[in-house]
């Protein structure tokens, strides 16, 4: 396990950064708030809450939450549109940091495209950098499940996202920040993982990240630090 200075270290070096997205990027969880919206919140946010601390499988835990949710593609579009964009203080701020030090930014998420456009489109994170789920619609919008083909939709995909944009871009240091068991078994193949628990403190994650912080401002101090 990487030691706190060594994580920092990384992320000084690091010429790419990986952000989960639903409680990292954002506050609380994009499926929990679909399924809010489509009147199966309470059932939904138990499993997720179980599915992000390593209790169920990742596929296996979104089929079945996918199944309840059962959502409509007019259901989706409409909350990627008029969703008020809960962005978890100081990231803002982080992100204007990275682009500054030229480093490449990705959102890697288990939660679904099309919700994650806005967030990017906020944070001056290109479209193409984003790596997540996308939903499947009959042509009467009924859904009709998801592309089953993302790694992102299985356990250990995030760690396949990352090893491919390595392949793909020739990043030498990669750094993966999530909330999430998820996140922190996409190390390796990322050189250094950072447990955040701003939003969810998830003892597993808090356990065993090199840096695990509660605060994006943390981030920013050590990266404005000149040492």
């Amino acid at each position: 396990m990487s030691s706190k200075q060594e994580v920092i270290k990384l992320l000084k070096q690091a010429d790419a950064i990986c952000f989960d997205v639903d409680s990292t990027v954002c506050v609380g969880e994009g499926i929990d708030d679909l399924a809010l919206f489509c009147g199966k919140g309470q059932e939904i946010k138990e499993m997720t809450c179980k599915a992000m601390s390593g209790n169920l499988d990742f596929r296996e835990a979104l089929i079945s939450r996918l199944d309840l949710i059962q959502p409509h593609y007019d259901q989706v579009m409409h909350i990627a549109k008029e969703q008020h964009l809960k962005i978890t203080p100081h990231l803002h701020a982080l992100i204007k940091t990275l682009h500054l030090l030229n480093k490449k930014l990705y959102l890697i998420s288990g939660g679904f495209e099309s919700l994650i456009h806005p967030v990017a489109d906020y944070l001056g994170i290109p479209k193409e950098n984003i790596y997540a789920n996308k939903l499947k619609f009959y042509h009467d919008g009924r859904y009709a499940g998801f592309d089953e083909d993302q790694p992102t939709s299985r356990s250990g995909g995030k760690g396949k996202v990352i090893q491919t944009i390595r392949e793909k871009f020739g990043h030498s240091i990669i750094v993966m920040i999530g909330d999430g068991v998820t996140d922190m078994e996409a190390c390796p193949p990322a050189d250094a993982f950072i447990g955040f628990g701003g939003n969810v403190e998830r003892e597993v994650v808090k356990s065993n990240a090199g840096w695990f912080v509660t605060d994006f401002q943390d981030l920013i101090n050590v990266l404005d630090d000149g040492n």
